[in-house]
């Protein structure tokens, strides 16, 4: 079952890495996140999306929110980030090359478990990508999910930074 406004966002465990190996220049070790701990007495935006490196989530998605930090910031949010099923190693290089390092947490599911908790998981197999992570956007509050916009297949229309920022008021 898909996730509702109202609910209690499941536990689970991400993976972030944050910063860099000084001899081959590639991410550090990714340490566990876990999600009710994470989320806990903070409000949070949330967005995900089906992977780094794709062409909408790294010409729209992501940019938008990197984009509207300040805006967000302004408005009670104590972080946003950005889920997809990756590993924390990509998710790293790609906020990297994001200019996302330190303004939005890079957090990989590598293996769709906490996706499919929220029930927003999608098979992407025919496109060679496998099980993928819908977009979307929520609004988090001490846990609870009190705003949540999921795209329709194929579409990026109600889970950009401009629709999230509306919600927020």
């Amino acid at each position: 079952m898909t996730i509702q406004i109202g609910d209690t966002v499941p536990d689970g465990v991400l993976f972030e890495s944050l910063g860099y190996s000084d001899e081959n220049h590639c991410p550090m070790r990714p340490s566990q996140v876990k999600v009710a701990d994470a989320l806990k007495g903070r409000r949070i935006v949330v967005f995900g999306l089906p992977g780094a490196f794709t062409p909408t989530c790294s010409g729209k998605h992501l940019p938008g929110y990197v984009a509207r930090l300040d805006q967000f910031k302004a408005k009670r949010v104590d972080e946003i980030w950005c889920v997809a099923v990756n590993d924390g190693y990509v998710m790293a290089v790609w906020g990297r090359d994001q200019k996302a390092d330190g303004k939005i947490r890079m957090l990989g599911d590598g293996n769709c478990t906490w996706t499919q908790a929220l029930g927003l998981e999608v098979d992407s197999s025919v496109g060679g990508m496998g099980l993928r992570m819908r977009r979307f956007s929520m609004l988090v509050d001490d846990g609870v999910v009190k705003q949540l916009n999921v795209e329709q297949p194929l579409k990026f229309e109600v889970s950009d930074a401009e629709t999230m920022l509306k919600q927020l008021g």
